[in-house]
């Protein structure tokens, strides 16, 4: 099969699964094999988690790109454009990358059937595969254990940290999903984990492989300072780290991985250095400065809510703040917005075109039950940020947050 565009690709990949998810790895894998992309010529990192992940292939990337090395990363969900999936070096994939590679899949998975995750995982990774790097640097879909990524074995896995998101899929409970989160770890190969404090499931899964293990707070760690930072792992220390625009926890988490793979990819002070300071990543608390504050956020369930919340509070401002939300409907909407209820003054809300985006009538019970009468519902989610750009006076700001499409339509509106 032949199709000339990658926007033809896209929507034909899009119709040939009944399911958008359908977690297992046996149909990729079998795919993968015949494909020949199952063993890497160079190390493999692995990054699960709930929150932070975008940010750790990030800072991964940066620090890697910084010391010279040729670096595939692939990671998701997709803000703007289908490329940003894929990143060789730095810059994304090209239309003919990805149309040559999902022409290659497709010629191998014969009567397999597919969902788009898993033929853009497989893309990826034929991409990856004929471009000489040094590094792979792979994000979890969703999950773990059972997510397409995961069929490549990790030379280090991280898990970021572990909160509760995707509970049809997962589980309830953080100890259900830090299980599934931990099935990214391999037999005697290092796991990295930059939660605090991590459900036993993930310990315990550690413990069974022999993976040996490296929790954040206990194993290494990071102290903030004004204006630097320090990062410590026994005897390794670095001081006045320079700061960036994502959490510093991740970044602690980016520097355990990168220590770990030194005697393969050997850093220095100054790689890292470089790498921290240059590394930025759309929509994770991006600002931009003017009479009126913009805040764009893909945080998308309570956790991710509450740390934009906390670093609110820490950024001044005089006048009102006004929200322009929407979440999809399979998240915590109620527990999302009580995270952050308190500074928010007036909301605009609307429903979003995506497949599994929360209707009118789901956000509006949601808001009812969170008591919160300070808010105003559209018909769109550009309605709903235009009208907020009206109300706005010097001095306000405006949080853009509640799922990645919230900040990408948002983004083209602003931006036409």
């Amino acid at each position: 099969m032949h199709l000339s565009t990658l926007s033809e690709w896209l929507s034909w990949i899009e119709s040939v699964h009944a399911k958008d998810m359908d977690l297992g790895l046996d149909r990729v894998k079998k795919t993968a094999e015949r494909l020949g992309i199952l063993t890497p010529d160079c190390p493999v990192i692995t990054v699960g988690g709930t929150n932070g992940k975008g940010s750790t292939v990030a800072g991964l990337e940066s620090i890697y790109l910084a010391a010279g090395y040729h670096v595939g990363a692939f990671t998701s969900p997709i803000l703007f454009k289908h490329n940003e999936q894929v990143r060789l070096d730095g810059q994304m994939a090209s239309d003919e990358d990805f149309c040559a590679a999902f022409e290659k899949v497709e010629q191998a998975r014969g009567d397999i059937s597919l969902t788009m995750f898993e033929f853009c995982t497989l893309a990826a990774l034929v991409i990856f595969k004929k471009s000489n790097l040094d590094v792979w640097i792979l994000e979890v879909g969703l999950g773990g254990r059972l997510d397409a990524v995961n069929i490549i074995d990790a030379d280090v896995a991280v898990i970021t940290s572990i909160g509760i998101d995707h509970v049809a899929w997962l589980g309830h409970t953080c100890e259900q999903i830090g299980y599934e989160k931990a099935g990214i770890f391999r037999e005697e190969h290092p796991a990295v984990c930059g939660d605090f404090d991590p459900p036993a499931t993930v310990i315990e899964r550690a413990a069974d492989l022999g993976a040996p293990f490296y929790q954040q707070g206990r194993d290494f760690d990071f102290e903030s300072h004004s204006g630097t930072w320090t990062w410590s792992n026994g005897s390794n220390r670095y001081d006045g780290l320079p700061y960036n625009e994502l959490a510093i926890q991740n970044m602690s988490t980016v520097l355990m991985a990168v220590t770990l793979l030194n005697d393969r990819l050997p850093v220095t002070r100054e790689d890292i250095e470089n790498g921290l300071r240059k590394v930025k990543l759309p929509g994770r608390i991006q600002i931009i400065m003017g009479e009126i504050m913009e805040i764009f956020d893909v945080s998308h369930n309570p956790a991710a809510i509450t740390f934009l919340k906390n670093r609110l509070d820490m950024l001044p401002c005089h006048g009102e703040t006004h929200a322009v939300f929407s979440m999809l409907a399979d998240k915590d909407i109620i527990a999302s917005i009580l995270a952050i209820k308190g500074v928010i003054n007036q909301w605009y809300v609307a429903p979003l075109s995506a497949k599994r985006a929360a209707t009118d009538e789901l956000l509006e019970k949601s808001f009812t039950s969170a008591e919160i009468s300070n808010v105003t519902f559209f018909p769109t989610i550009t309605d709903a940020y235009k009208q907020a750009l009206k109300d706005a006076k010097k001095g306000d700001r405006i949080i853009v947050f509640g799922s990645f499409h919230t900040v990408a339509d948002v983004w083209r509106c602003k931006n036409e």
